[in-house]
């Protein structure tokens, strides 16, 4: 499993996300390499994704079958896995088996999704101003027009099977459901969660929350089935 880390991609490290990657990689009994991708604003876009590519691609050509690779990540490291499954097919390269995304922010560019207003009243971690700060930091000098800085708004077909868990009190509510209903209306099989009463990156909290947990267990399970179907 490549797993990426969120942190807006301006923070975070394999180290601050340790435990959420043991707690994935023993629920879905696969190995887990976490990638340290360079971050923002010292290292904009497309630095990151490149750093994910070049990761898979070492990958195969170590000996790894492309669809015994999942590729995963949460909040922006779930915007970063979908950014780099679109790119590898894209470049005609293979695919991983499946994907998952955990509260994926899909775009930093328009931020148009309805609930960055609908939920900003009950999300107790983000706000529109933070996503739209880090959101100027990440795109850098590139053009905003750039496909891969919306891909929400790109052609998703032909991309492997999705598992999407997001909670319903976060202002990326929007986000994962428009991949959701984007992905499916392309031909991609997607398994969509939301989380009733739970917050941006509940994941992390599995010590003490059994939602956490659960969410955990079942994307464990997406990713075995995904790994026995494929081989």
């Amino acid at each position: 499993m490549i797993y990426l880390h969120g942190g807006g991609f301006i923070m975070g490290s394999p180290k601050t996300h340790r435990e959420m990657a043991a707690r994935l990689a023993r629920a879905s009994r696969t190995k887990m390499l976490v990638v340290d991708y360079r971050l923002a604003p010292e290292r904009p876009f497309p630095a990151a994704m490149q750093d994910v590519a070049a990761t898979f691609e070492w990958l195969l050509d170590k000996g790894y079958s492309a669809g015994h690779v999942i590729i995963g990540g949460d909040s922006a490291g779930g915007g970063l896995a979908l950014r780099t499954l679109l790119h590898l097919r894209d470049e005609a390269l293979p695919l991983p088996a499946a994907a998952f995304f955990l509260f994926p922010p899909l775009e930093w560019v328009r931020f148009d999704g309805e609930s960055y207003a609908t939920k900003a009243s009950v999300d107790p971690l983000l706000t529109k101003e933070m996503c739209v700060l880090n959101g100027e930091r990440y795109v850098g000098n590139n053009p905003p027009e750039t496909p891969l800085l919306y891909p929400i708004g790109m052609d998703l077909s032909r991309l492997p099977p999705m598992c999407i868990h997001v909670g319903e009190r976060e202002i990326l509510l929007s986000d994962s459901l428009r991949l959701a209903e984007r992905a499916r209306a392309a031909g991609v099989e997607v398994e969509l969660k939301v989380w009733p009463g739970m917050w941006h990156v509940f994941q992390s909290n599995a010590r003490f929350v059994p939602e956490s947990r659960q969410s955990i267990d079942e994307i464990g399970h997406f990713i075995q089935d995904s790994l026995r179907r494929s081989a």
